[in-house]
């Protein structure tokens, strides 16, 4: 069997595994509403992998917490000594397992709640950001509580570690995700970023190191600072393993939603990562992980959201310059995405540190010159960290079909690379879905993934092909994004027609004052002579109101001139629809 065979058939293995434990959701319905379910589903299902995992080590666990609150040991001494006689990042301490809650149906709603708190702290974080005491209470008073436990107690819910290996039961989680985000519909995309697109993210991400990684092997660092359920930490582990298998990949990441945290954290315990590394709480106002550098960061935060709430902390912040992580500037208040990428710049390893960051449209031009989302630009570009910039297909995304961007920024550019940014426009590569999910109605594919990185690997003015598919390249100076917004005025006159002089200066008509947009690095006196003083000789520059901008017009850099029909042309689709006019009254009303 091949590895392709090998692959594909633990893929079908998952999906029965997960489509299994869904089942499970029949025994819900009524007392749960369908989007619902995963609220029950997945914290079970952390459990019952926890329970099954700890059972080898259970009773000297239990044995040896006895002794320890005996002798009054506790905090991270305890935890520790539990931990190592567990084997695992976690313990339960309680005298209950899956199998003593069911033998004992009369009791299971007082042996659940000892159960629970028999846990390690991590898992009760884990299960208090699952909101899941709340979802008890209504399992129990809705009479299902020991029927799910019992149904998690039967083959479709053994979850051994030596029948299901961490990497597995973590695909089977994502599995579990992935069937709890499209039971949301629209609102899919708040949990979930499907895996085609991050793939393409970490592809990018590791394609400069890529063949050292197999040469010599890595120990690096990843940071998602809006990571949902973090499956972009997930895969970026699993691309890295499969260029070498061991690699190691040590992930950290910030989820502001407690029920997308809980998922994030029990993920990372359940595959055995760095859970610990999983913090709650907003980026913008409480940075986790303030005086961190990594590697790689890959997220995709949200955008056409407000800062409101976190506009007091973000301002302060900015206020401390560069020592902060605004010290470019700040963006409108109504869109906070480009605070979450000059977050991640902060956080980029010094000489080294890559990032793929998901952003709209509007992180490309909004803003007039002098404007804060046109300083964060002219800082990335004049600071040399923009080495790529993606237009992904729209209709990509599960909540939203407007076209996307993935910005490639380093602080280890090649030498290559240096001074110089990459364009690619990869909208028309693309393959359409079977069945749509929300607004995703197209996917990229592994020969969309591979055409992106031949053009970004590339680096030329060049259009690249496969069958249908097509990417196209672009590469730009530094300089080309930026320009100068020079304010023209018209020179006040005496009655003679000479210039009105003050200090030697020439005064301005008032109201008459315009804007010229100057391209860096064009002459300011030559564009003035071809461009403004044929049509008013007049004019002259107020260079002390000179700004300074920087905008990256994707669309216009890609634009493709399509020739009008000419009007022959149209005058026969006239004639033909007239005619076919004449055919459909006659058929309606005969010769009336």
């Amino acid at each position: 069997m091949s590895m392709q065979e090998l692959q594909n058939q633990t893929n079908a293995n998952i999906q029965a595994k997960a489509n299994l434990i869904w089942d499970i959701a029949t025994h819900l319905v009524g007392l749960f509403k369908p989007h619902e379910y995963g609220k029950v589903i997945l914290p079970m299902t952390v459990l019952k992998r926890f329970d099954d995992a700890l059972k080898p080590t259970k009773d000297v666990v239990v044995e040896m917490a006895k002794k320890l609150d005996k002798q009054k040991v506790e905090g991270e001494a305890r935890d520790g000594i539990l931990c190592k006689i567990a084997q695992r990042d976690f313990y339960n301490t309680s005298n209950f397992d899956f199998a003593k809650l069911v033998a004992d149906p009369d009791n299971v709603e007082s042996n659940f709640d000892a159960y629970l708190q028999g846990f390690s702290s991590n898992v009760k974080d884990v299960i208090e950001n699952f909101d899941f005491a709340n979802t008890v209470k209504l399992m129990v008073k809705g009479g299902v509580l020991f029927v799910t436990l019992q149904e998690f107690s039967t083959e479709k819910g053994d979850m051994s570690p030596d029948k299901i290996t961490s990497a597995d039961m973590g695909y089977i989680f994502e599995e579990l995700i992935r069937k709890f985000s499209e039971s949301y519909d629209e609102q899919a995309g708040a949990h979930f970023t499907s895996r085609d697109i991050i793939y393409l993210m970490t592809e990018l991400l590791i394609a400069p190191e890529r063949e050292r990684i197999l040469a010599e092997g890595c120990t690096k660092t990843a940071y998602d600072m809006a990571m949902g359920t973090s499956q972009m930490l997930g895969c970026l582990t699993e691309r890295l393993q499969e260029v070498r298998s061991d690699a190691s990949l040590i992930c950290f990441g910030q989820e502001f939603n407690p029920e997308t945290y809980a998922i994030a954290k029990a993920d990372m315990l359940i595959k055995g990562g760095n859970s610990s590394g999983m913090k709650y709480g907003d980026t913008l106002s409480e940075d986790a992980f303030s005086d961190y550098e990594f590697d790689y960061i890959i997220s995709n935060p949200p955008f056409g959201i407000d800062w409101k709430r976190e506009k007091t902390q973000v301002e302060a912040e900015a206020k401390r310059g560069y020592d902060g992580r605004f010290g470019p500037g700040l963006p409108a208040v109504s869109d906070g995405q480009m605070l979450f990428m000059l977050n991640g710049v902060k956080k980029l390893k010094a000489g080294s540190g890559r990032m793929a960051i998901i952003q709209n449209g509007s992180s490309l031009f909004t803003g007039d010159a002098g404007s804060g989302a046109s300083e964060i630009r002219r800082y990335l570009i004049h600071e040399d960290l923009v080495e790529a910039i993606v237009q992904l297909p729209t209709d990509l995304f599960y909540n939203t079909g407007i076209s996307t961007y993935i910005w490639v920024l380093t602080k280890g550019k090649a030498m290559e690379r240096s001074g110089r940014v990459q364009l690619i426009d990869a909208s028309k590569c693309f393959v359409k879905r079977r069945k749509n999910i929300g607004s995703k109605r197209v996917d990229l594919d592994e020969s969309c993934i591979k055409l992106i990185l031949k053009a970004y690997e590339g680096f030329a003015d060049a259009v690249y092909t496969d069958d249908s598919l097509s990417v196209e390249s672009k590469v730009f100076e530094n300089d080309f994004f930026g320009f100068t917004k020079v304010t023209v005025e018209t020179a006040l006159t005496d009655e003679n027609g000479k210039p009105v002089l003050k200090k030697g200066m020439m005064q301005p008509v008032k109201g008459a004052s315009d804007n010229e947009i100057i391209p860096l690095g064009e002459d300011r006196d030559a564009y003035m002579q071809k461009n403004v003083l044929p049509y008013n000789p007049l004019a002259y520059v107020d260079p002390a109101k000179d700004k300074i901008g920087y905008e990256i017009p994707f669309t216009r850099l890609f634009y493709k001139f399509v020739a009008p029909e000419s009007s022959a042309a149209i005058f026969e689709d006239i004639k033909a629809l007239e005619a076919k006019e004449t055919v459909l009254m006659k058929e309606l009303f005969g010769n009336a």
